[in-house]
């Protein structure tokens, strides 16, 4: 079974002022996000603004970060759809090129039933059989959750190894690790719950705040694995407005804000992902002041 760590960075798809993909970049920060805490990328999903990628870019940007990063982390193709067949056709064609799994997200839109995400996954995963698949569950996005009971049947897939949880729900998540083997994987699809969700049996998180706080995450993730639970509990508390403000707005604009004050260029997000609210921008530039993440004079 692949290993993908305790950090995976869902990471940003940066943008040209054209607004075309910007992949020199793209590699840079891949490579800079794999010398600083993070052990698997995963491109392409949400935070990589999938929705308005075209599958000819998310094709490029696999390879462009696979070369990037080899023999320093793992990649995770983003590759769900909401149709099956359109599913199996991206992670056929990502598999032929040495990936280390493939994540897939719960059809959105068309809201199937518990069934029907049943089928749907288990025939990616058989399409694909050499191929690890991660379930990631987003009701706020999609409109459906994958419930517990169902995730529960897909772990007896031999090759869907785990699952990115972003329910925020601690009940959920419980059942879940109640339900499926010890060995199979458990990420917190938000930064804010990974230290609750690894009391309960997570083994890490896809996290949003890895693109800025990579080794805190790190640190935080193996003081609780070492049993030092207080020191964990503090870079949590120390880390929690930053996790807050990353969300402050929708996601990845803030990510995308932090980055080019840092220094990053990154571009700004695409239609129709927008953001004017100057409030959000100076709470923003405070917390990372705060953190030292940007040196005072920036803006």
């Amino acid at each position: 079974m692949v290993d993908f760590g305790r950090v995976l960075t869902a990471m940003i798809t940066p943008f040209k002022e054209d607004g075309s993909v910007n992949y020199d970049i793209a590699a840079k920060l891949a490579a800079h996000l794999a010398d600083n805490g993070t052990e698997t990328l995963v491109v392409c999903g949400t935070t990589g603004e999938s929705p308005t990628l075209t599958w000819d870019e998310e094709y490029q940007l696999f390879k462009v970060v696979l070369e990037a990063v080899q023999g320093k982390a793992l990649v995770v193709a983003g590759c769900g759809s909401n149709s099956t067949k359109e599913a199996i056709s991206a992670t056929e064609k990502a598999a032929n090129i040495g990936i280390s799994g493939t994540l897939q997200v719960v059809p959105y839109y068309n809201k199937p039933p518990q069934a029907g995400l049943y089928k749907h996954f288990q025939a990616i995963a058989e399409a694909c059989p050499d191929l690890a698949l991660l379930l990631y569950n987003v009701p706020g996005r999609t409109g459906q959750n994958l419930q517990p009971e169902t995730v529960a049947r897909l772990s007896e897939v031999k090759n869907i190894v785990g699952i990115k949880e972003s329910t925020g729900n601690i009940d959920q998540v419980s059942e879940i690790r109640r339900l499926t083997p010890k060995e199979f994987q458990i990420y917190s699809g938000d930064d804010y719950m990974t230290l609750p969700l690894l009391a309960i049996g997570a083994k890490g998180v896809v996290s949003v705040a890895s693109h800025l706080v990579g080794p805190k995450l790190q640190d935080m993730i193996q003081a609780f694995c070492s049993g030092q639970i207080q020191v964990a509990t503090e870079i949590h508390l120390q880390l929690f407005p930053l996790f807050k403000v990353l969300f402050a707005t929708t996601s990845p604009i803030p990510v995308k804000k932090a980055l080019l004050l840092q220094g990053w260029d990154v571009g700004a997000t695409r239609l129709p992902l927008y953001e004017t609210d100057s409030k959000f921008s100076q709470q923003l530039e405070v917390i990372l002041k705060e953190l030292n993440l940007i040196k005072p004079g920036a803006s």
